[in-house]
């Protein structure tokens, strides 16, 4: 999940990263209030979840309140990349004197954290990495060992920090890394890190990016979510448990495991081209155990979906074997009732198969039809969706 840049601004706070005063205003009056309230002069920035916004003209510097005022209401409701703006974030002004960088990553490639730090910050960081590569260090972090102060000295003496700010900045990677931990963040980045005329090290703007995966032990993490951004189809299969996308396409998608649920999507989307562009709806992994509840609440998310026009299961038994899958698919239709409008096709293989084709055989319901191949039931959920 990523966060706006207030929700980021807000966990370094928490954890005693060095920030500037802010507030959020979804009306050019409310802007005017909180100027006010910070001394006047502000910065007015665009809360989306995209780069690129000062170039978009998302940020914008107002010397006093009515100014603040003025530049909030030409930022409100700009389309920046496809992102409208609902909310600003009015900041506290600042002397900046210099500008640098720092970030740490989940680095998936090498099974490890990796820290990047550099002096040329206020950019993007792709184009110092391309230009002057020299510039920006990266430095690998041991989940085990984490950064400690004698860990953030190396990094940031690695990345040629002026000598005078260059303790401060050691501090603030040091936080850094306890939001990173505390937080279970798989992105943690500030850009720019300033040092103001003061010679103060402040974050300046900020983005986080939360791991999902760790919700269960991050319950204050749910006040965060975007509920207005947020697929109400996505939070109710959420609600469930369940692993469901909403895609832009017409065929429904259940499978059992991650990777046949991707496969799935490929071999739906290739069999769609001769069927007018037809493409999968959706990714929803109900995991090993099909029961019949399970598989209703999947039916029951995926037929909720307007776009649906026919929905393809396809199930590979193998813990839990196809005869226990196909009693799952039809209790799921008896529970749904009326619900169930559209065609489902089912394609079984694996362990007890032959019982579970028998037992859909003998519910024979409308609604129903197997077949015995993947590319198969593909090819007929495609062909189904495109009628």
């Amino acid at each position: 999940m990523d966060l706006f840049e207030y929700q980021a601004r807000d966990l370094f706070e928490k954890h005693g990263v060095p920030v500037l005063a802010a507030a959020i205003a979804t009306t050019a009056d409310e802007a005017e209030v909180m100027a006010t309230k910070l001394g006047g002069k502000v910065v007015v920035k665009a809360q989306v979840k995209v780069g690129g916004r000062g170039k978009a003209g998302g940020v914008k510097l107002a010397e006093n309140p009515s100014d603040a005022r003025e530049k909030a209401g030409a930022i409100l409701g700009m389309d920046i990349k496809g992102h409208i703006v609902h909310t600003v974030m009015i900041a506290a002004a600042a002397p900046i004197e210099s500008e640098y960088y720092l970030a740490i990553l989940l680095d998936r490639s090498n099974r490890t954290f990796l820290v990047m730090a550099s002096v040329s910050g206020g950019m993007d960081i792709e184009e110092v990495a391309h230009t002057a590569p020299e510039k920006l260090a990266k430095i690998p972090v041991s989940a085990v060992d984490g950064i400690s102060a004698t860990k953030a000295n190396e990094i940031i003496s690695a990345a040629n920090f002026p000598a005078d700010v260059a303790d401060q900045v050691a501090n603030v990677l040091v936080k850094l890394w306890e939001v990173f931990q505390s937080e279970d963040a798989t992105l943690v980045e500030v850009n720019p890190l300033v040092k103001t005329k003061d010679g103060k090290i402040i974050a300046l703007d900020g983005k986080v990016t939360l791991d999902d995966n760790a919700d269960f032990r991050q319950p204050d993490h749910e006040a965060l979510i975007d509920q207005a951004a947020e697929n109400p189809l996505e939070a109710v299969a959420k609600e469930k448990g369940l692993n469901y996308v909403k895609l832009d396409g017409e065929v429904g998608i259940i499978g059992n495991g991650a990777g046949l649920v991707m496969s799935t999507l490929d071999v739906v989307a290739y069999a769609g081209e001769k069927h007018g562009g037809v493409r999968p709806a959706n990714f929803l992994d109900i995991g090993g155990g099909a029961s019949a509840q399970v598989m209703a609440d999947g039916l029951s998310i995926i037929l909720g979906d307007r776009d649906v026009k026919s929905v393809f299961v396809n199930v590979f038994g193998g813990i839990t074997a196809c005869d226990a899958v196909a009693t799952g698919i039809v209790q799921a239709l008896e529970l749904l009732g009326s619900k169930a409008t559209k065609p489902i096709v089912v394609r079984l293989d694996g362990n007890n198969v032959m019982e579970g084709r028998a037992i859909l055989n003998q519910a024979a319901h409308p609604l129903v039809q197997q077949l015995d191949t993947m590319d198969g039931a593909a090819d007929r959920a495609a062909e189904l969706a495109a009628k």
